[in-house]
């Protein structure tokens, strides 16, 4: 069985709507080959893919949100952020010390017609600017 690993957001964050990623590599150090990023897609998507990817093998999956941005000054200030250790989807009283991986339970994963009507929602949402 493999890992998966994930932002823990509260029920009402606006991050969960953004379009999210999932990058697959190896759990092992010894293993080498290039990860794969694939996506976007929807938030409950992206888990079910990712969760019925690593059930049965030694794999890692990431699912984070990616995002949509337009303009060099918001790429720079997003890259400026990761550098100080900022995640601006996460409130400082979001984090404790005592905040341990959360097991997710996704569900099962979606049919391709489910994915493709997805990636329909999220390009609809990125053309209206949001």
């Amino acid at each position: 069985m493999g890992t998966l690993v994930t932002l823990h957001l509260p029920p009402d964050s606006p991050v969960a709507d953004l379009p999210w990623i999932i990058t697959i590599g190896a759990l092992d150090d010894e293993e080498e080959w290039a990860p794969l990023v694939c996506g976007p897609y929807e938030r409950p998507h992206a888990l079910a893919l990712a969760q019925a990817v690593v059930a049965d093998e030694d794999l890692m999956a990431v699912v984070e949100p990616l995002l949509p941005l337009a303009e060099l000054g918001a790429i720079r200030d997003e890259i400026a952020l990761a550098r100080a250790g900022n995640d601006p989807g996460l409130d400082a009283e979001d984090v404790t010390a005592d905040d341990a991986p959360r097991r997710t339970t996704p569900g099962r994963p979606p049919t391709r017609a489910e994915v493709r009507a997805g990636f329909g929602r999220i390009a609809a949402r990125l053309a209206a600017g949001g």
